[in-house]
C-alpha cells in the first residue's frame, strides 16, 4: 500500500500582465500553470517532464512557497500548505527542501561547507546541541561520497559534480521527507550525471525519502522516477509509470517527446515525430486542447471541447479525445 505524501489539485498560477505607467491596468495574464493534478507518494519519486516555459519549475516553486497559489490546492501530509503560519510554517520548510540545477549559485561562496549543510539545522523548530549538529555534518559528508573534511573548504575549491553533492547534503540535513529537484543533473557533465543520479537513488533506497523531479530531459526522468507527469503549456496532458510511458505513450505530445530523446537500446528508436510551429505563448494559449495547433492528430473537437484527463487503467492519465486511435499509431 501506498501513502500519499504530496497532493496536488487544480493547481493554478497566473501572473498578471498590466500596461500603463501610473494607472496600471491589467490586460491579462500568464498563466503559467493552469489546473495540475498529481500526487507523489512515500519512498517515490514523480518525475515532471516539458519543453522549457511548461510550469514545472513555477509548479516547483508554489510547492516550497516561493510562490503564491492563484487557485487549487496543495495538501502536503493531509494539510493546506497555504493554511500554514508561524511555527507550523518553519516546520513545513524543514520537511520540503529543494537541490537547484546549478550547485554554485545556490551555495554561498562565503561559508565554509560545514556552515551550509549546518544551517538548515540550527534553525529548525528543534535545534540539536553544537555536538549532535557535528555529527550530522559528518555524516552527511560521508553519505553523498565526500570526505569529512570537506566541511572546511568553500564551494569555489569543488567541482560541478562534488558542490552538487554538497547541495544534496544541505538538502538532506533537516531531515525532510520531500526533496524538489529542479534540473539537479542537467548542468553537469554526462559522466558525472549518472554519479548523481545513482547517488540520489541509493539516498532514497536507503532513507525512503519521496522525490518531485523536473527536468525536460525525458530519459533522466524516466530513468529516476516511479511516476511520469508529461506537461505542456502549464497543463499535464499525461501521467504514467516510468515503464509503462516508455513503452506504452499514448498522448501526441509524449510520443513526440519519446521520438526525440536518445533510445535505451538500438531496438527501441521509434517513428521520427517533428511537431510544427513554437510552443504558444502562456499569455494567449489556444482554446479547449492547448496542444491541438501543433497536433498531427487534430480534428475540429479539439479548438472547441477541452478534454478530459481520463483513467485508462492502471494509474495512467491521458488528456485526449482520440486514445484509441492514438494507441494503434
Amino acid at each position: 500500500m501506498t501513502e500519499e505524501l504530496l497532493a496536488v489539485r487544480d493547481l493554478k498560477k497566473h501572473f498578471p500582465v498590466t500596461k500603463g505607467i501610473i494607472f496600471m491596468k491589467e490586460i491579462g495574464a500568464i498563466k503559467a500553470v493552469d489546473g495540475v493534478n498529481f500526487t507523489v507518494n512515500r519512498g517515490e519519486t514523480f518525475g515532471l517532464v516539458g519543453e522549457s516555459g511548461c510550469g514545472k519549475t513555477t509548479t516547483a516553486k508554489l510547492i516550497l512557497l516561493m510562490e503564491r497559489i492563484t487557485g487549487g490546492t496543495i495538501h502536503y501530509k493531509g494539510r493546506d500548505i497555504s493554511l500554514l503560519r508561524g511555527s507550523e510554517l518553519k516546520s513545513h520548510r524543514g520537511s520540503v527542501q529543494a537541490v537547484f540545477q546549478d550547485p554554485f549559485s545556490s551555495l554561498s561562496p562565503r561559508m565554509r561547507v560545514k556552515d551550509i549543510i549546518a544551517e538548515p539545522i540550527v534553525v529548525s523548530v528543534n535545534a540539536p546541541s553544537k555536538t549532535a549538529v557535528k555529527e550530522k555534518i559528518a555524516e552527511l559528508l560521508q553519505l553523498v561520497g565526500l570526505r569529512k573534511d570537506a566541511g572546511d573548504l568553500y564551494p569555489h575549491e569543488f567541482s560541478g559534480g562534488q558542490r552538487q553533492r554538497i547541495a544534496i547534503a544541505r538538502a538532506l540535513a533537516p531531515d525532510p521527507d520531500l526533496i524538489v529537484l529542479d534540473e539537479p543533473v542537467s548542468g553537469l557533465d554526462v559522466s558525472i550525471r549518472a554519479q548523481i543520479m545513482n547517488l540520489l537513488r541509493d539516498i532514497q533506497d536507503r532513507l525512503g525519502i519521496s522525490y518531485l523531479l523536473i527536468a525536460h530531459d525525458l530519459p533522466v526522468v524516466q530513468h529516476m522516477s516511479t511516476w511520469v507527469g508529461v506537461m505542456y503549456l502549464g497543463t499535464l496532458v499525461e501521467i504514467a509509470g516510468s515503464e509503462e510511458l516508455n513503452e506504452n505513450p499514448v498522448h501526441p505530445y509524449t510520443k513526440a517527446l519519446l521520438s526525440a530523446a536518445l533510445p535505451h537500446h538500438p531496438a527501441h528508436i521509434r517513428e521520427e515525430i517533428i511537431l510544427p510551429g513554437e510552443v504558444p505563448t502562456p499569455f494567449n494559449p489556444p482554446e479547449a486542447c492547448k496542444f491541438h495547433p501543433r497536433c498531427f492528430r487534430a480534428r475540429d473537437i479539439c479548438s472547441s471541447v477541452p478534454p478530459l484527463f481520463r483513467d485508462i487503467g492502471g494509474g495512467h492519465f491521458v488528456a485526449c479525445h482520440f486514445i484509441d486511435d492514438l494507441r494503434k499509431i
